[in-house]
């Protein structure tokens, strides 16, 4: 598995390089290949390719990216590395890590009819062009597997996710001489400045009230995680945050136009809902301006009844693998577990490698947990496929 997840590793493969995905594609492929006994169907949509293995009548999805955040070069300076258990270099956890994990635990079974493998190409920058393909195979299956990273160093499981959506607010004003006539233009940049304070005070409202809309506390039986478990906000918390800003064309002009990136994160579907009409209902301050608000993407939340079942499943198979009590968590990062449960399929995530400082310099996997991790899935995979 190490020498597998090596090769992986020193194989490049940033989201934004085609040239380095479509190498990254044939390594992921080869090592698929070597251990299912087939080659996959390669999918190349936008320059970005994608790989499906499908064997019978698929009921059971596994999911994977093969895409990093990581530049090309990346590697020079953070090196593949196992120093003291401890795997290190781009892209190790999130989610090279995972693919190997996924392979060798479907090497490990007796049959493989009813699996479908999917792993995109596009996941880290939102999977615009494998959504289509991830939903589709979604709907036909009786549950999803994520091979994401773990949730925490302990290998929690991931539960449910907060959604995602991406707006841009664009103020339009007029451009004037800012030192002949400046009172002849409209400054679009004074008009941003209120919008962010609006836009800031809408996050602050919707946090406050997150009680209504938010994921439910406690600790179950099963030892699903509330409130207390929870990363990224809170699981029940909506966040609305300003971020990109940019206004004018030149030092001397009235600025034209301005824009403000916001994004927005909310653990469910109503409180996505709420977010876009208190969005929408956003009124300029400044007279003689005008905003144009456009949502330009993002995921539905994973709620936590998509893996309700699943996690049930697994607890139990980890207690009797002896691998201790298994927890799981809300989270408010997202993956492609949000578009497999928004189309109504049985979800559960975090099923990848155990580690941590994902899209950090310190990234890394602990190996002692790779080998658990790939009996727990195989075995999950066993007893959905009954």
């Amino acid at each position: 598995m190490l020498a597998d997840l090596e090769s992986l590793v020193r194989c490049e493969s940033y989201s934004a390089d085609h040239a380095a995905l479509a190498r990254s594609a044939e390594a992921v492929g080869a090592l698929g290949a070597r251990l299912l006994g087939t080659a996959p169907e390669s999918i190349v949509i936008d320059g970005v390719t994608h790989l499906r293995w499908v064997f019978g009548t698929p009921r059971v999805l596994l999911v994977g990216h093969h895409d990093t955040v990581w530049p090309t070069g990346s590697l020079e300076a953070r090196p593949w590395s196992v120093t003291a258990g401890i795997a290190r270099g781009p892209g190790v956890l999130d989610m090279k890590a995972g693919l190997v994990q996924m392979f060798h635990a479907l090497a490990s079974l007796r049959t493989l009819d009813g699996v479908c493998v999917l792993v995109n190409g596009d996941e880290e920058i939102g999977s615009p062009t494998s959504r289509e393909l991830i939903e589709e195979a979604a709907r036909g299956s009786a549950a999803a597997f994520v091979l994401e990273a773990s949730g925490d160093r302990d290998g929690a499981l991931k539960t449910a996710r907060k959604g995602s959506s991406r707006y841009e607010v664009t103020v339009h004003g007029r451009a004037a001489h800012a030192g002949l006539d400046p009172e002849k233009g409209v400054n679009a940049a004074v008009e941003a400045a209120h919008q962010v304070l609006a836009i800031a005070g809408i996050g602050a409202a919707v946090a406050g009230g997150a009680g209504s809309t938010g994921v439910p506390g406690g600790t179950g039986a099963t030892g699903v995680a509330g409130d207390s478990a929870a990363t990224g906000g809170g699981a029940g918390t909506s966040t609305v945050t300003p971020t990109l800003l940019s206004a004018g064309s030149t030092p001397n002009t009235v600025p034209a136009r301005a824009r403000i990136a916001v994004d927005v994160r909310v653990p469910t579907s109503a409180a996505q809902d709420h977010i876009d009409t208190l969005l929408r209902g956003l009124t300029p301050r400044t007279p003689g301006a005008r905003l144009e608000i456009q949502n330009i993407g993002g995921r539905p939340p994973m709620e936590p009844g998509a893996s309700a079942e699943l996690f049930a499943l697994a607890f139990r198979i980890a207690r009797e693998l002896g691998q201790g009590p298994l927890r799981g968590i809300a989270v408010g990062g997202v993956s492609d577990g949000n578009c497999t449960a928004a189309v109504g399929c049985p979800t559960l995530d975090g099923l990848g490698a155990v580690g941590a400082g994902d899209h950090a310099d310190d990234e890394y996997v602990e190996v002692a947990s790779m080998i658990p991790r790939s009996r727990l899935l195989a075995e999950l995979v066993t007893r959905t496929l009954r």
